[in-house]
C-alpha cells in the first residue's frame, strides 16, 4: 500500500479499540503494520457481535484493515524475544497495556529503546502511565461517565445518557495517531526516539474545551442542553409537522432570513431579538416560536427553502441515510475490500486524500497469524527451522 507513511513500520501490540483504530488509520496511510496477537485466539475482537457469515467479526473488520497479523505468545520468553527482534527494524510500536506491563516483561521502552534509539513507542492506556488511577482499567462508556461527557449528554429531562458512537474511543485512537505523527516528526528533528504517554481520561477532559472556558470564565458548571447550544439561540433540533426532524444552527446574520422563511415576523422586528445574547436571555419565548412555526412545515421542503436563504440547516438523518447521502456517495466515503474468507464487504475509508487522487483504498483485514512466518523470516531474521520450533512448541 502507498501513502505519505510508506516505509514506515509500526509494530502494533495493541487491541480492541482505540489504539487499533490508529494503527489502522497508519496503515491506510501507507505504513506496513505488524499485528502481534495471541495464537489460537488473536484480539478478543475476533470474537465480537456482529458476525459474519463464515465466522468472521465485522467488529475486528472496522478497526484492523491493512495490517499484517503475526501470533507471538508474549508469556513465553522466546515470543518475547521475537517481539524484540521485530521492534529493532520497527520505527513505531503502539501498546495499550497496563502500565508496567511491557517493562515486566522486558519489552518496555527502556529495552527496546537500547536496541533502536530511534523508536517511537506510544502507550494508550485509561488513565496514563501516572497517577492514582494509573492501574485502574477503563471503558468506553465508563470514560464518558468519569470525564462529564456523558452528564452532558442527552435531554435536560432526563437521564445522562452515552453518545451514539463510542466517543471515548474513538477520539483516544485520533490522538494516538497524534502521538505517532509527533513522534516521527520529532525524531526527523533530533534523531532520538521517544515515549510517548496518551491516556484516555486526559483525551475526554480536552474535549470539554468549551465546557471548560464556561467553568473557568463563569463560575459554571454546564448541564445538558439536549440538541440546545448553550450559547447560541436557535441551535436545535426541531420536529417538522410530518414528524422528522431537522436541526437549525445560526447567528445573528441568519435570525431575519429565518424569521422570512417562518413567516414570524413579529420575532424579526423584535429589537430586543437582533443579536444572539438577546435571543439567549429570551430562550424559552424565541424557542416556542421556532417550535411552533416549525411544526407547520414539512422537514424536507423547509430544509431547501432554508439553505436557499443561507439558513445552516439539515436534517437529522438516520446512518443508512447518511452514507447513502448523494454527497457521501460522490465522495467515496464507503469503499469494500475483498477478504480471503468471506469475501467482498463494505467499509469506511478513512477520511483523508490528496486534493489530486481518492480517499485510501480500505484495506483488507488479516487473517489471524496469515503473515507470521514472512514476518519472521524477512523482519525479525528467522530462520525457516527456527519458526518450525517456535510453531512447534506453540510460541508462535
Amino acid at each position: 500500500m502507498t501513502g505519505p507513511l510508506a516505509g514506515v513500520t509500526v509494530l502494533d501490540l495493541s487491541r480492541v479499540l482505540a489504539a487499533p483504530l490508529a494503527t489502522q488509520i497508519l496503515a491506510e496511510l501507507g505504513a506496513t503494520v505488524i499485528k502481534v496477537e495471541r495464537p489460537g485466539a488473536g484480539d478478543e475482537t475476533r470474537g465480537f457481535e456482529p458476525r459474519l457469515p463464515h465466522g468472521e467479526s465485522a467488529y475486528f473488520f472496522a478497526f484492523n484493515r491493512g495490517k499484517q497479523s503475526v501470533t507471538v505468545d508474549l508469556k513465553d520468553p522466546r515470543g518475547r524475544d521475537v517481539v524484540r527482534k521485530l521492534a529493532a527494524r520497527a520505527d513505531v510500536v503502539v501498546e495499550n497495556f497496563l502500565p508496567g506491563t511491557l517493562d515486566r516483561l522486558g519489552l518496555g521502552y527502556a529495552d527496546l529503546s537500547a536496541a533502536n534509539p530511534g523508536l517511537v513507542l506510544v502507550s494508550a492506556t485509561g488513565f496514563g502511565q501516572t497517577g492514582p488511577d494509573a492501574h485502574r482499567k477503563g471503558y468506553d462508556t465508563v470514560f464518558q461517565a468519569l470525564s462529564g461527557v456523558m452528564a452532558m449528554t442527552g435531554d435536560p429531562a432526563g437521564p445522562p445518557a452515552k453518545t451514539g458512537v463510542p466517543v471515548a474511543d474513538l477520539t483516544s485512537g485520533l490522538w494516538v495517531v497524534i502521538a505517532v505523527l509527533a513522534g516521527l516528526a520529532g525524531r526527523s528533528s533530533d534523531g532520538r526516539g521517544r515515549h510517548l504517554d496518551v491516556a484516555m481520561m486526559d483525551v475526554q477532559l480536552s474535549l470539554h474545551a468549551l465546557n471548560a472556558a464556561r467553568l473557568f470564565a463563569l463560575g459554571e458548571d454546564p448541564v445538558r442542553t439536549g440538541t440546545e447550544h448553550p450559547g447560541r439561540v436557535p441551535s436545535a433540533a426541531f420536529q417538522a409537522g410530518d414528524g422528522e426532524w431537522l436541526h437549525i444552527s445560526g447567528s445573528d446574520q441568519h435570525w431575519g432570513p429565518l424569521c422570512t422563511v417562518l413567516g414570524l415576523s413579529a420575532l424579526a422586528a423584535d429589537p430586543s431579538l437582533q443579536h444572539n445574547a438577546g435571543r439567549v436571555e429570551h430562550r424559552a419565548r424565541v424557542m416556542k416560536a421556532l417550535r411552533g412555526a416549525i411544526a407547520r412545515h414539512d422537514r424536507d421542503q423547509l430544509v431547501k427553502e432554508l439553505q436557499a436563504a443561507e439558513v445552516p440547516a439539515g436534517a437529522v438523518r438516520s446512518v443508512r441515510e447518511a452514507l447513502a447521502d448523494p454527497h457521501a456517495v460522490a465522495r467515496g466515503v464507503v469503499g469494500e475490500f475483498t477478504h480471503p474468507v468471506e469475501g467482498s464487504f463494505p467499509a469506511l475509508r478513512t477520511p483523508l486524500r490528496e486534493t489530486s487522487g481518492d480517499a485510501p483504498a480500505p484495506g483488507t483485514p488479516p487473517v489471524l497469524g496469515a503473515d507470521t512466518d514472512v514476518v519472521l523470516r524477512d523482519l525479525a531474521g528467522l530462520s525457516d527451522g527456527e519458526i518450525e520450533g517456535l510453531r512447534a512448541a506453540g510460541v508462535i
